[in-house]
């Protein structure tokens, strides 16, 4: 009997020790979740597109090399610099003086400044800080791509229509048609058409002042940028050379042959 005790009480501490006895389950090994992407769905609309592209590029910080067209002009190649710090540089070649001088418009210092480069028949370089936007006569207009045509491309109560374009030939990403929905009403911005990829790098734009095509891919950004030359008085250089001065007429006539 007490052999048999004792076999019981055996079998009943071996069966907890491997958990083969009772109605409890085992436990299931966890799972991992599913994966979920971090990258949201793109609209469906072509305006809710390039507002979101648009939106992206504001916090691009990158160095782009274009190629820019523009009527009765030979092509030249146009540099974009966007800084950590949120200053900027654009390089524009024969850019002020009907081509004749070489500018680069730099935003730095929380001021707008329009730089003559040194190059050719201009020997030396200055900056003319300019108080607000730069004069009708002296925009060049490819800053506002980077600057407050962003800024209106993603402001939904504009009144713009936005459609799906053919690719620009060149440009990567996707391209829009961009023009007023409202016939009586101006855009503050050009009508044509931009391309971005989906990270919000501009790799093409066709508007009244000229074409703009990316080359290559976007390098690093520098930590900053900073003028090219000091900053002198002056008014920025208009984008016609103004006329050559005319030959002043003689102080005195000359005198008449006597008889």
């Amino acid at each position: 009997m007490r052999r048999a005790v004792l076999t019981v009480s055996f079998l009943i501490t071996a069966c907890w020790a491997l958990s083969a006895c009772g109605d409890a389950a085992p436990e299931a090994a966890p799972t991992s979740a599913p994966p979920v992407s971090a990258a949201a769905a793109e609209p469906a609309e072509p305006r809710a597109q390039l507002a979101a592209r648009a939106a992206a590029a504001k916090d691009l910080r990158q160095v782009a090399l274009y190629t820019f067209k523009s009527p009765k002009r030979p092509d030249r190649r146009v540099t974009i610099t966007r800084a950590l710090d949120g200053s900027w540089r654009i390089d524009v070649p024969g850019g002020a003086h009907s081509g004749a001088v070489d500018i680069a418009l730099v935003f730095t210092g929380g001021a707008l400044h329009q730089c003559a480069l040194a190059a050719g028949n201009h020997p030396y370089s200055g900056c003319v800080k300019v108080p607000g936007a730069l004069p009708g006569k002296a925009d060049v207009k490819v800053q506002h791509l980077i600057t407050d045509w962003q800024n209106l491309l993603t402001d939904r109560r504009l009144a713009l229509a936005v459609a799906d374009a053919a690719p620009l030939p060149g440009a990567r990403g996707k391209c829009y048609a961009v023009e007023s929905s409202a016939a009586s009403l101006k855009l503050p911005l050009d009508a044509g058409i931009y391309c971005y990829e989906a990270d919000g790098t501009l790799t093409a734009a066709k508007v009244a002042f000229g074409t703009l095509l990316l080359e290559g891919t976007p390098g690093l950004a520098p930590p900053s940028v900073s003028l090219p030359g000091p900053v002198v008085p002056g008014q920025p250089l208009p984008l016609t050379a103004p006329p050559s001065p005319k030959p002043s007429a003689s102080a005195s006539a000359s005198p008449s042959a006597k008889p």
